[in-house]
């Protein structure tokens, strides 16, 4: 959903790390329509100290949105942009994902019986306004078509907005801002994570400073030693305690390590320094778990340094595999996910709103144990798949 902008400056290995994500993201989310789900692919619930194969999804992804900030910041440079003008890129791409992240959060609370559209088609045409208003127009659409194309994507955003009715039946209310959604917090992770590349010019001091901070925020926090100042918490606090933008400033870490000492002809420090990061991670999360648990609702500090640790194995394992041994077409067929991820993420809800309209589904016996599982895992491609045609037909969301 953030990725470096041009293909003279892609990682490939970062490709294929967001297309298997995003595979992954989707199979995950499907799990909901399936019955006999092993636990271990679930999202732990909360209070409950463990975690699931669901909950290092995410970090992954934000993990890999802090890989790509460098590359992308860096090319606006190169090609003379200025700082302003970059700024003002990166608050209108997060603005973007921060609104999309507010509506989908709203969905979830939707009260179907108090508002004028059933949900499923709310959801659809919510889906459709941010196709339109989003949407990367080819340089030979008109800009007259450009213009009517968005313009009315913001009709039905504001009319979905109007007519939207949530809470309690007996006491249904207007949009609110319950948690910002999984849209919302890549949003959030990217705007910080952005902001701190750009003060710090990419100094690795500046950048790891950042990242120390997010995750001493994040365990005074969870300590309960930042209660004085609960007051501020309402208007001005670090997003999710610190958790959200210490995965994306991670990512950029190991994307400057990766710059300075991969590309620069020192790849036996590089692998030192990426495993030690690594291990030391995952370590420090267990030693610490007794503090806090590992839990993913609620952002522990423990499930945070285990997450980052697996992204930076995985991406490794990635570099490796993609870029050394050149396995690059291997994950051709999942190309898209990678190059048109928003709209990947997004096609989903199309679908499922479809259904729900329909009340058809499949025979139980296809949505239980391994027959479920394949069901999903086939459901995920199938999107994957779709992407891939969109993309082809110059269909895909860019922000």
């Amino acid at each position: 959903m953030v990725q470096a902008s041009t293909q003279k400056s892609r990682n490939h290995a970062i490709d294929v790390f967001r297309a298997l994500t995003m595979m992954l993201m989707i199979f995950v989310n499907d799990l909901w329509t399936l019955n006999g789900v092993p636990e271990w692919l679930k999202h732990v619930p909360a209070g409950v100290d463990g975690m699931g194969l669901s909950d290092v999804v995410f970090p992954a992804f934000l993990f890999i949105v802090g890989l790509s900030i460098p590359l992308a910041i860096e090319n606006r440079w190169k090609k003379g942009a200025t700082n302003k003008e970059v700024l003002l890129h990166v608050l209108y791409r997060s603005a973007a994902l921060l609104i999309m992240g507010l509506f989908h959060v709203n969905l979830e609370n939707y009260q179907e019986g108090a508002s004028l559209l059933a949900k499923p088609v709310w959801q659809i045409f919510l889906t459709l306004a941010f196709f339109l208003i989003w949407l990367d127009y080819s340089k030979s659409v008109k800009s007259s078509v450009k213009t009517a194309g968005k313009s009315l994507g913001w009709l039905i955003l504001v009319f979905l907005a109007i007519v939207y009715k949530g809470g309690d039946l007996a006491d249904p209310k207007w949009m609110d801002i319950y948690w910002w959604g999984i849209l919302g917090l890549i949003g959030w992770a990217y705007l910080i994570a952005s902001l701190v590349y750009m003060a710090s010019k990419g100094k690795l001091s500046l950048v790891w400073l950042a990242f120390l901070s997010c995750l001493l925020f994040s365990s005074l926090s969870k300590l309960n030693l930042l209660e004085f100042l609960s007051g501020l918490k309402p208007y001005f606090w670090l997003i999710d305690d610190g958790a959200t933008p210490a995965f994306a400033i991670s990512g950029m870490l190991v994307s400057l390590y990766y710059r300075s000492y991969y590309n620069g002809g020192k790849q036996g420090f590089f692998w030192v320094v990426l495993a030690s990061l690594s291990i030391t991670g995952i370590l420090l999360g267990i030693v610490t778990r007794p503090l806090w648990g590992i839990h993913k609702i609620g952002s522990s500090p423990s499930w945070v340094l285990i997450c980052i640790g697996i992204s930076m194995a995985s991406y490794g394992f990635l570099i490796w595999l993609v870029d050394i041994k050149k396995r690059k077409d291997w994950f051709t067929w999942i190309k898209p996910a990678g190059t048109s991820t928003l709209t990947c993420y997004l096609l989903p809800y199309i679908h499922y709103g479809l259904l729900s309209l329909s009340g058809w589904a499949l025979p139980l016996f296809v949505r239980t144990g391994l027959p479920g599982l394949l069901k999903s895992l086939v459901y995920a491609l199938v999107i994957i798949l779709i992407t891939g045609l969109l993309e082809k037909k110059n269909l895909r969301l860019k922000i």
